[in-house]
């Protein structure tokens, strides 16, 4: 290891890590010197295991795209896994901590219901439900992530869960929470329980009495051979989806906001040219790479990037740094809003890239023609808060003005 890392050392394990902001100069030295470090245990690291850190977007691209030798599921000598730094008990039963075979019949079956036209079909809503949530803010002061970034994605994800409108603020309301306490990337286990609870009687309202929502379609689904998913699937996937949908999305949108604020002539680019829209809404997906850091656990002996990796060592590979890869991106520390091409790991790559990926890219994309339609400048007017979390980071605090066209004038 270099010398600069080593003095220079950041304990990615632990959340405070991450409390003003992401750790990008460390990460600069280790793609440079060391793209895959061991990382040694520390007091905050789970289970008292050290792992492997990968930082360069080859080496990260490389451990997405082969499950077979770094695997979701239970892998590894002592056949424990998960996709988190911690060993988790969804291993081989939560959608995103399984291989294939079994992956690949899980992603079918909930993809029947995650179709391009049951995701298109909500784009009215999710306008008018942007629309109401945005006008309030023009021309005052106000925190986005409290009144905008964390309703949005929040509500959407209700929506396609098929959670009634009556239960949809006591469900938010315990997510909120959850979120507030999160420690090592986990939901609080009361907030869990809650949910899962939830889940499972909101799923036996769908058996009963079909929908055409999206989570209808879900439980309902049917391979050829007949099998369904079970009670127990179906729990992990909602419990799975509605926070991750919820806070991933929610960092997207503030942060992107955050860098409109800070670089506004990225955002008169936009508002100038409406065409740079999809452009700009994957530079906010790279920039701001929500769910920043992935695991797997090496199912075989294997060498990546001149390092030897042994059978059941933990490999964490970290798309945000990816993102920032000078081998790939140009001026990647740059915010460009036509960025083209643009070919980031925000969403993950190969099997498991991220299912919601249509719905927050259409999210982000209506927020922004609402932005450009109403909005001259976004002003920063007080300092960042940001979520001191090593797996889903974003911002908690973002106190903006909204500048109208007619006030700009």
């Amino acid at each position: 290891m270099n010398e600069t890392i080593t003095e220079n050392l950041v304990d990615l394990s632990d959340d405070e890590s991450f409390r003003d902001g992401f750790p990008h100069d460390f990460f600069t030295g280790l793609r440079r010197g060391t793209p895959v470090w061991w990382h040694e245990p520390t007091a905050a690291t789970p289970d008292g295991e050290g792992f492997w850190v990968v930082s360069r977007y080859r080496d990260v691209n490389e451990v997405l795209v082969r499950p077979q030798i770094y695997s979701s599921d239970k892998g590894g000598v002592r056949q424990r896994g998960g996709t988190g730094i911690r060993d988790e008990n969804g291993a081989g039963i939560w959608m995103n901590q399984t291989d294939d075979p079994e992956h690949h019949r899980l992603r079918t079956l909930v993809n029947r219901g995650f179709s391009a036209r049951a995701v298109a079909e909500l784009e009215t809503e999710i306008r008018s439900r942007a629309l109401m949530m945005l006008t309030p803010l023009l021309g005052s002061d106000a925190d986005f992530v409290r009144a905008y970034a964390s309703q949005l994605p929040s509500q959407v994800i209700c929506m396609v869960l098929g959670v009634p409108l009556s239960d949809q603020q006591e469900l938010l309301d315990v997510l909120d929470h959850g979120i507030e306490e999160y420690s090592q990337s986990v939901l609080t286990a009361e907030s869990m329980r809650y949910i899962r609870e939830y889940a499972r009687d909101l799923i036996d309202s769908k058996r009963q009495a079909p929908d055409d929502g999206i989570m209808s379609s879900i439980v309902n689904a049917q391979l050829e051979d007949g099998s369904q998913l079970t009670g127990l699937q179906l729990v992990a996937f909602f419990s799975l989806l509605f926070p991750a949908g919820a806070e991933t999305t929610r960092s997207s949108l503030a942060g992107g906001l955050l860098e409109f604020a800070r670089q506004p002539d990225q955002y008169r680019r936009i508002v100038k040219d409406h065409s740079l829209i999809p452009t700009a809404v994957e530079e906010i997906v790279r920039w701001t790479t929500p769910s920043v850091y992935k695991r797997r656990t090496a199912a075989v002996d294997t060498e990546l990037a001149g390092q030897r990796i042994r059978r059941g060592d933990k490999v964490t590979v970290w798309e945000m740094s990816a993102n920032r890869d000078d081998s790939v991106f140009d001026r990647p520390f740059q915010f460009d809003v036509g960025r083209n091409p643009n070919p980031h790991l925000g969403f993950g790559k190969g099997g498991h890239f991220c299912l919601g990926a249509s719905l927050a890219r259409q999210e982000i994309r209506l927020t922004l023609e609402l932005l450009v339609e109403m909005v001259a400048d976004i002003e920063l007017v007080g300092d960042v808060e940001w979520t001191p979390n090593n797996r889903l980071f974003g911002l908690r605090r973002l106190p903006i003005r909204l500048n109208t066209r007619m006030r700009s004038q």
